[in-house]
């Protein structure tokens, strides 16, 4: 099991970069939609990856 401090550090991490794929969709999206699709669905991704440290980390607070 990770450490709190770790299981924060990774949320953020992720957090982050499903931001940043999203604004990269959104830049290609008129040149080229099949990459913006691309970038939306890892986005998604690692949101759902995101919650899930979301979940472990309030279920070791409680």
């Amino acid at each position: 099991m990770k450490t709190i401090e770790e299981l924060r550090t990774r949320s953020r991490e992720l957090s982050k970069q499903a931001v940043e794929l999203r604004r990269k969709g959104s830049e290609v999206y008129p040149t080229n939609q099949e990459l913006a699709k691309q970038f939306r669905q890892q986005a998604r991704e690692a949101m759902k990856r995101c919650q899930v440290l979301i979940q472990a980390l309030k279920r070791q607070l409680v």
